[in-house]
């Protein structure tokens, strides 16, 4: 295709001569046309069209043995500057905190799961210890959670009884299964579709969760059995049914130990020297409660029972044939996951001072969920409580995860007699204690200040998790965020920009009351990509701001519209549908007598409307570096044909049945089209075209 003239050097020239017949010569930035400025300079070139399987195979090729080594294995990053005076002590103290603070939040959770509580260790251990290896934070703790506890009762309660063996083979099932998803997004790179949750959504979600699962505890503390349920109301249903067997011992003893829990875990926050009280307060309830078991032998006390001892033993997950009930729950699952851990470890790291990829973070998960199934493990995934006091524990590297897990292993191998006395109702409390953190109510309150659109999908999410349970909840909440992002897509912002006095800036005349637009000339700018979900919006706002004439108090009268500038800088992209509706509504602007003009579209853009003959339609002329270029062009043109117009009128009326303002219009139109063909007089004796207090 033949290049438009405007591209090489002396188009600023030509812009200049394309108005001198209409006064004084206009000085115009040239629009350097996108094929130049790639055949100008090597940065345009070709590295910028290189495709991303080339860069990713230049990169691999510059890679080193070390390298190849730590992409692997991310441990070997710190291990080989480990500094064993400064580090080891901090990560021992950590490890120490944390192991002491998961055991007894492993059995809970495993409770809350359904499944018997020596498979929260099992899900304590070997997770943690290949995270440690394979994944990318420091300071994540990873384990077994009580979102995700809840969402494998929620699931399985609904296939099999939670005191069969298919129940405990489909929870070992399942964490196969989040690893293999976790690895894969991790190798394909599909971190980013999870940025399509708001986080009013998660806030919501995980809000109505804590307060379910508070509830489907509660059980314990009543001491008579409530139904298995993530809706809220068959759980009160249950909880009223059964009040008749209400029992004080337990509700009392779970009450003092759930008071003991918040008040450590309150001092800890606020206080620094105390901070050893916020992770020590699950075993102080533990070790409280089985002193009082062990001492007073109460009946009406329910205790934890026989727990196996020893490690896990090497073993191929079982129950395939339920792949496919399970594969919904899988995804979900895999989903908290990337919210709730990658979200911690990049918090973590940015606090820490190191860079972190969520792609392979995803990957370290997989592969820890992957292992941890051969070892009877279920889900486990990045705990924020345990993560939080890691941090503050001081934790340098992976090395206090693999310390953690050393606490687990010694638990399983050597003090699973003395969890035998451990109350249920303190592992309700600790799971009780762990949930009042994610009920945020903070966030609701903050968005329903700042934007109630927001505070709309918190409370959409909130309260159909609480109603409908936790898989209709996430669906209800991911589908509104999706629909608002849609719906901001195909409307987006349009603003028409006005000049800010004493200056050449043009700004949104909405945020900006003081800037003044000129008479005859609308400039509009188009705050995203233009693509076939938004263009007929763009195209009904266009028609919109050239029937209602913006207040102009600068130019002369002329009446009506006759030049849109677009300004593009904000677009970043357009397609094929846009092409043909710009084309569409050009030929519309013509047969109204509106000439479209064009301000800084970026290459890609520019590149694309050259290509579709849009610029040619248009006229090359007609396109900018600034939007001031276009619009000292456009005034002089509103100015001069104005002027020649008022004179030809008398003329005109005497020859002709149109009205004033039809031969206005005409009279423009022919100056206009004829400084447009280079036949316009270069030596007319016009007024000043402008003129100071005009541009």
């Amino acid at each position: 295709m033949e290049r438009s003239s405007f591209a090489s050097a002396s188009s600023g020239e030509l812009a200049a001569a394309a108005v001198s017949g209409l006064g004084r010569p206009v000085r115009v930035i040239p629009l350097r046309h996108p094929l130049d400025a790639a055949a100008r300079g090597p940065a345009s070139s070709s590295s910028s069209a290189r495709s991303l399987l080339s860069a990713a195979m230049e990169r691999a090729r510059s890679m080193g043995p070390w390298e190849w080594a730590e992409a692997a294995l991310p441990c070997l990053a710190w291990m080989r500057s480990y500094r064993w005076k400064e580090d080891l002590q901090a990560d021992l103290a950590a490890g120490i905190t944390v192991g002491v603070m998961l055991v007894p939040q492993a059995m809970s959770y495993a409770k809350l799961a359904g499944l018997h509580p020596i498979y929260g260790l099992y899900t304590g251990f070997v997770p943690l210890i290949v995270y440690a290896l394979f994944g990318s934070s420091r300071q994540l703790a990873v384990g077994p959670v009580a979102l995700v506890s809840l969402l494998v009762s929620n699931v399985l309660g609904g296939i099999v009884n939670s005191s069969s063996e298919l129940y405990t083979e489909l929870a070992i099932l399942l964490a196969f299964m989040v690893g293999i998803l976790e690895c894969l997004m991790g190798l394909l790179r599909l971190g980013w579709l999870i940025r399509f949750i708001s986080h009013s959504v998660i806030s919501g979600f995980t809000t109505a969760s804590a307060i379910v699962i508070g509830l489907s505890q509660i059980k314990y503390f009543l001491g008579y059995s409530v139904t298995r349920s993530s809706k809220i109301i068959p759980l009160i249903e249950s909880i009223i049914a059964g009040i008749d067997q209400f029992s004080w011992p337990p509700f009392f003893m779970g009450s003092v130990f759930l008071a003991i829990l918040l008040i450590m875990k309150k001092l800890g926050k606020t206080n620094k020297k105390l901070r050893f009280m916020r992770a020590s307060g699950p075993l102080t309830a533990v070790v409280l409660g089985t002193l009082f078991v062990k001492v007073f032998r109460p009946p009406s006390i329910s205790v934890v029972g026989e727990i196996p001892q020893g490690l896990p033993k090497f073993s191929i997950p079982r129950g395939f044939e339920h792949l496919t009930s399970l594969m919904p729950t899988a995804v979900l699952i895999t989903g908290v996951a990337i919210l709730e851990s990658v979200g911690i470890a990049k918090a973590l790291a940015a606090k820490n001072g190191y860079e972190l990829d969520s792609n392979k973070e995803l990957f370290g998960l997989g592969i820890a969920n992957i292992c941890g199934s051969f070892f009877s493990s279920y889900p486990a995934t990045g705990s924020f409580s345990r993560s939080a006091v890691n941090h503050e524990s001081g934790a340098r590297t992976g090395l206090s995860g693999i310390i953690m897990g050393i606490i687990i292993c010694g638990a399983l191998l050597f003090m699973t007699p003395l969890f035998t006395d451990i109350p249920q109702c303190a592992l309700a409390a600790i799971v009780i204690s762990a949930v009042t953190g994610l009920v945020d109510y903070d966030e609701a309150m903050f968005l329903w200040g700042i934007d109630k659109k927001d505070f709309f999908l918190w409370a959409m999410t909130f309260i159909t998790t609480l109603i409908f349970g936790i898989e209709i909840g996430v669906l209800v909440g991911v589908g509104f965020s999706l629909a608002f992002v849609i719906h901001e897509s195909a409307n987006p912002h349009i603003a028409v920009l006005g000049r800010l006095p004493g200056t050449t800036v043009y700004r949104n005349t909405l945020q900006y009351p003081e800037a003044y637009t000129y008479n005859g000339i609308v400039v509009v700018r188009i705050d995203s990509p233009i693509y076939f979900a938004n263009i007929s919006y763009i195209k009904d706002r266009l028609r919109e701001y050239e029937l209602k004439l913006p207040v102009s108090n600068r130019g002369p009268d002329v009446g009506r519209v006759y030049f849109v500038i677009l300004e593009m800088s904000p677009v970043t992209y357009i397609d094929s549908s846009a092409v043909q509706a710009l084309k569409d509504l050009n030929q519309e602007y013509k047969a109204r007598d509106i000439q479209i003009a064009i301000a800084n579209p970026n290459r890609q853009v520019h590149l694309l409307l050259s290509t579709a003959g849009i610029i040619d339609m248009i006229g090359p002329g007609w396109c900018f570096v600034r939007v001031h270029d276009a619009v000292q062009v456009c005034l002089q043109h509103v100015q001069s044909s104005s002027s020649n117009s008022i004179k030809l009128s008398p003329q005109a009326s005497g020859n002709s049945t149109d009205s004033p303002k039809a031969q206005q219009r005409h009279g423009f139109l022919k100056n206009l089209w004829r400084a447009q063909d280079g036949n316009g007089s270069a030596g007319d004796e016009t007024q000043s075209l402008l003129r100071q207090n005009l541009v």
